[in-house]
């Protein structure tokens, strides 16, 4: 990775890659890991080798970024089961996720990658709580 000449910071990733796809994969999901919030869910959900995880999340957002076709799964299943979910959560994970964007990407690639998560994000939240007969979206206290 470049460094800029004159403060030393490490370059900004400037483009969809495997690479910047594992990079931000990795930073991501080690702030869930350490967050009071998310850590919890994930480490019931996750109690041993992370490894596997990483590499499905690998192929997600390489299918998704990438439109290489390599996940094969169903994240709306994966996360019905999950003990503890609440909506609240996904804003948490959200928030992660925008600021290990803004930690390594520049700001178009960071865009393009914030812009999925936000989307992913709200058809999960659909997906697992919205009831017909309820408002959406529902209160904040949820």
């Amino acid at each position: 990775m470049a460094t800029t000449a004159s403060t030393g910071d490490v370059a900004k990733i400037d483009r969809v890659s495997e690479e910047s796809i594992r990079r931000l994969v990795d930073s991501f999901y080690a702030k869930v890991r350490r967050d009071p919030e998310l850590g919890p869910i994930f480490l019931r959900a996750i109690p041993g080798d992370w490894q596997p995880h990483l590499h499905k999340m690998y192929d997600f957002w390489s299918s998704v970024m990438l439109t290489t076709g390599r996940y094969k799964g169903n994240p709306v299943i994966k996360h019905q089961v999950l003990p503890g979910m609440k909506i609240s959560l996904f804003e948490r994970w959200l928030a992660l996720f925008n600021e290990t964007c803004d930690e390594l990407l520049d700001e178009a690639v960071g865009d393009a990658f914030r812009g999925k998560a936000a989307r992913i994000a709200e058809s999960l939240k659909l997906a697992l709580f919205y009831r017909p007969d309820r408002p959406w979206p529902p209160a904040a206290a949820n």
